[in-house]
């Protein structure tokens, strides 16, 4: 496909020469009549040539690059705690609070918001959650205490929540192929990006607490600009309030798939809210560096890999795919417990390596076992159940951390146990995994 400059129904003159008519033969064209002196010419109509509008892959560029900045933004406050937590005095326990609130905001959007633009099209949801994403932005550079941050992790969340379900409908509505791959990568790509350019803007800039959500807040600004010059892939339909209620199904046939995946899903997002929330403070206390790239690098390292992963595997079995995900999760949070006990920074960041293979390639696996086997009709249901899942091991394992950590163990002691029952979520995978048949376990991706 190419850019679409609205030319398509404009009407064409046909040249008053000799032109092959139906059966080959030339049938000569009536010689134009001589106007009369004074009389006014009058040429045919011809259509208005519509907008320009980008489709075809610049559009699915921008739809990818509207993912990675989403997901930048939601990482840029992690290298920030610290100079929060300076600044205002607060424990681990709000540290991971903020972060908290938002997996929850994101998934309750999600729930509500995700199939919005089915009816009133993807451009409206995604300049209405973009100008939300920005308002959330300038809550962040203008915070004040604790009670911003909050409020701005809720906005931030609700807009990415809305914004990812248009952007995932409208990556497959460009190229399905392209759009399943871009949907797949852009999300790892845009957290860890998002906590190294936060970093290095702490380090190496001024007044970070401001500059880096301004920073965003201008490319988000651009993309809304690319994002109404969009070719629109939906036909408005009825039903967009109801499209609002929260549909969760469990169909009978996919609850072994489905029991399977949640352990394992709840287990990667677990350990991803771990690196997101904490992964600084872990790399601070093995380090006693105050390196704010350094601390950055955990969650950095976890998300590249993750990526990797996903491409090398794509075109591998769901099956083949959880498996490795499961076994690379047990391995690299068992490498990292072992770096934390005898505090080996080195050996700290290759089992967050191996963590992201394991984060990567459980997410993907557990997706394609399940939604795979679902009908059409049951897809959105059952995405809502895995959606549920995720965003709940993202956040609330989180918080409650911070709340250990704050109340008897410590950091060190509440990360072990934590990763503890990280490995304990992915064994209990195992047994229905292999129980599975490989053909009902998942396809290779497309």
């Amino acid at each position: 496909m190419a850019l679409h400059d609205g030319t398509a129904g404009r009407m064409t003159v046909a040249p008053a020469t000799g032109t092959p008519a139906r059966g080959g033969v030339t049938v000569a064209a009536r010689p134009a009549r001589l106007a009369d002196p004074g009389q006014v010419t009058r040429r045919p109509p011809v259509a208005a040539p519509g907008p320009w509008r980008l489709t075809g892959r610049p559009a699915l560029y921008l739809l990818a690059s509207l993912t990675v900045s989403l997901l930048a933004a939601s990482a840029a406050p992690t290298p920030l705690y610290a100079i929060y937590q300076a600044r205002w005095h607060f424990t681990p326990i709000t540290t991971t609070l903020v972060f908290g609130v938002y997996a929850v905001a994101v998934l309750a959007s999600l729930l509500t918001l995700g199939k919005l633009s089915d009816h009133v099209g993807r451009r409206p949801v995604l300049l209405s959650a973009l100008a939300v994403q920005a308002v959330s932005l300038l809550v962040f550079a203008t915070a004040g205490g604790v009670p911003e941050l909050l409020i701005a992790r809720v906005i931030q969340g609700l807009a990415t929540g809305a914004a990812l379900g248009a952007i995932g409908a409208g990556l497959l509505d460009v190229d399905r192929v392209r759009g399943t791959f871009a949907n797949s990568v852009a999300p790892g790509i845009g957290s860890g990006s998002g906590v190294l350019l936060s970093a290095l803007v702490v380090r190496y800039l001024p007044d970070p607490t401001h500059l880096i959500y301004l920073a965003i807040a201008g490319v988000i600004v651009l993309q809304a600009a690319g994002v109404a010059l969009m070719r629109e892939t939906v036909t408005p339909k009825p039903g967009a309030i109801a499209s609002l209620r929260p549909e969760i199904r469990l169909p009978r046939t996919l609850r072994g798939p489905v029991l399977t995946a949640v352990p394992v899903l709840f287990a990667v997002w677990s350990l991803a809210g771990l690196y997101f929330a904490l992964g600084p403070s872990l790399v601070h206390g093995l380090t006693g560096s105050g390196d704010v790239v350094l601390g950055s690098l955990s969650l950095f390292i976890l998300t590249l890999t993750a990526v990797l992963a996903i491409i090398v595997l794509r075109g591998a079995a769901g099956r083949t795919v959880m498996l490795t995900g499961i076994l690379a999760l047990i391995a690299g949070v068992s490498v990292t417990m072992l770096a934390l006990g005898i505090a080996s920074t080195p050996l700290f960041f290759v089992g967050s390596a191996i963590s992201g293979v394991g984060f990567g390639a459980g997410f993907q696996g557990s997706i394609r076992i399940v939604v795979p086997q679902a009908a059409a009709h049951e897809r959105a249901g059952v995405l809502s159940l895995l959606y549920i899942a995720s965003y709940l091991g993202l956040g609330v394992p989180a918080v409650a951390a911070g709340f250990l950590i704050v109340h008897g163990l410590g950091l060190t002691d509440t990360a072990l146990y934590y990763g503890g029952a990280v490995i304990l979520l992915a064994g209990v995978a195992l047994p229905g995994l292999l129980r599975a048949r490989p053909a009902a376990a998942g396809r290779p991706a497309g």
